[in-house]
């Protein structure tokens, strides 16, 4: 990897920045979007200047990543210990790894969608833990609870990103000895229960042990996550798909995904998992691709009922 020599951004501490061209289209803000947790993720900022910052902690240390520039030529810009680290892995980051060419779209939904989002990438982070933990606070909660219980943890025990993040209020994951200082009235406040905080603690204590798990293939990678207790097939398959732009695994057991995919393709209101598994079987290899592909291309069945609602913090005591 070539680093372009230390600039400052905005007076800021020198930066080492890398520059990248895809091989082809590129929207960054898409193949991103996942490791986005809810508008206030204090580790992810999209800025009105366009810029995608993110805040990690890498295996040489936190870093702030800023990526700028148009999709045919990106600019990275990092800050801290682990600087150099997140500019290496930017390519994959941004799709550069992402092997989508032998996608072959089979239904007229699939197609409409390939067609329009040209750019959509898998991203791979190369980082277990960091998807991991938030994966495990999704447990069996609404969305807008899981990204809360990951907002307030972050901006009460993480540690504050390097560099010039925007609005001073990015955060770097706790480290282990950080996640095991969190009390249990802040886990309870954040709306997590025993359970899901046990396994995040679990998770922490086998971190360096996970985060190796990035060198590994992503069915090696999800037996290894699942000898965790806690961790099943769901979390698995959500942690993969960020940390190893995971093409095939498809989060098997949530509470939405097989109706939608479901509706979409047979137009049936109801469809359980193993329906759903059977519609993305001319997908093999490729199927998580294919259902990020309906999910942005088409609606799901119309609701038959309320959205859930939050639980109540005192559910939890």
């Amino acid at each position: 990897m070539s680093l372009i020599p230390a600039s400052r951004v905005g007076g800021a501490p020198a930066a080492q920045t890398r520059a990248w061209a895809p091989d082809g289209p590129l929207d960054v803000r898409l193949t991103v979007s996942p490791l986005r947790r809810g508008g206030g993720d204090p580790a992810f900022r999209i800025t009105p200047d366009g810029a995608v910052w993110r805040a990690s902690r890498t295996p040489e240390g936190p870093a702030t990543l800023r990526i700028t520039g148009s999709a045919a030529a990106l600019e990275g810009h990092a800050w801290g210990p682990g600087a150099q680290w997140m500019l290496a892995a930017m390519p994959g980051l941004l799709g550069g790894l992402d092997e989508g060419a032998e996608f072959v779209p089979r239904h007229k939904v699939v197609h409409r969608s390939h067609r329009r989002h040209p750019g959509l990438r898998l991203t791979r982070t190369g980082l277990v833990l960091e998807a991991l933990i938030p994966s495990i606070l999704e447990q069996k909660v609404t969305t807008a609870e899981a990204y809360r219980a990951w907002k307030l943890l972050l901006l009460q025990h993480g540690e504050r990103a390097p560099g010039p993040a925007p609005a001073d209020r990015m955060r770097v994951m706790p480290d282990a000895r950080g996640w095991a200082r969190v009390p249990s009235w802040d886990w309870h406040c954040a709306g997590v229960d025993d359970k899901r905080a046990s396994t995040v603690m679990r998770a922490v204590r086998l971190g360096p042990r996970l985060d190796a798990l990035a060198a590994r293939d992503a069915a090696q990678a999800s037996a290894g996550l699942q000898t965790v207790p806690g961790i099943g097939p769901w979390t698995a398959a959500e942690t993969l798909q960020r940390s190893h732009g995971a093409t095939d695994f498809v989060s098997v057991g949530d509470l939405h995904l097989s109706h939608h995919i479901g509706y979409a393709l047979t137009g049936a209101q109801r469809t359980d998992d193993e329906t759903m598994l059977r519609l993305l079987e001319p997908y093999a290899g490729q199927r998580h691709r294919a259902a990020r592909l309906i999910l942005l291309g088409a609606s799901g069945p119309p609701r038959r009922a309320p959205r859930l609602a939050p639980n109540p913090p005192g559910r939890w005591s």
